[in-house]
């Protein structure tokens, strides 16, 4: 009965605790983040998060627009640890921040508009299972 009483409180303490500390970690990834994007560059409102375990990879969708200087910041718990590509809807690689030494970031004009896929993963040589967050911004004009 005190083995039970004990598995209780224990499992409803960690399920209070856990989603904390998660929220806590995300909150301090997606700050790592935003500060890419200083002045000229504006993040964009949608973020795109996964949370990735071994040799995962998450996808995400975005349009960029003719016209405009764009930002892709990919982020996670460890510095350098994340591998992010974009690819066109063919799956056409575009950019690999694997042939950049893992940058965090990628900043590009775009000519004419164009559907992406970006894709993200842990790379497995510094991190097995970690939050990995993609944020797009955009340069501005404003002075």
């Amino acid at each position: 009965m005190k083995k039970r009483i004990a598995l209780l409180v224990f499992t409803l303490t960690f399920s209070i605790i856990a989603p904390i500390a998660t929220n806590s970690q995300e909150e301090t990834i997606e700050s790592t983040c935003k500060d890419y994007f200083r002045a000229p560059f504006v993040a964009s409102a949608q973020t795109f998060k996964a949370l990735l375990t071994g040799q995962e990879t998450a996808e995400f969708h975005a349009s960029f627009f003719a016209g405009n200087t764009y930002r892709v910041v990919a982020c996670t718990s460890g510095q350098n640890n994340i591998i992010f590509s974009v690819l066109d809807k063919n799956r056409n690689l575009i950019f690999s921040n694997k042939n950049h030494e893992l940058s965090s970031y990628w900043d590009f004009n775009v000519m004419g508009s164009l559907d992406c896929i970006i894709e993200a993963q842990l790379d497995p040589q510094k991190s097995a299972s970690g939050m990995a967050l993609i944020m797009v911004g955009f340069k501005t004009n404003l002075k």
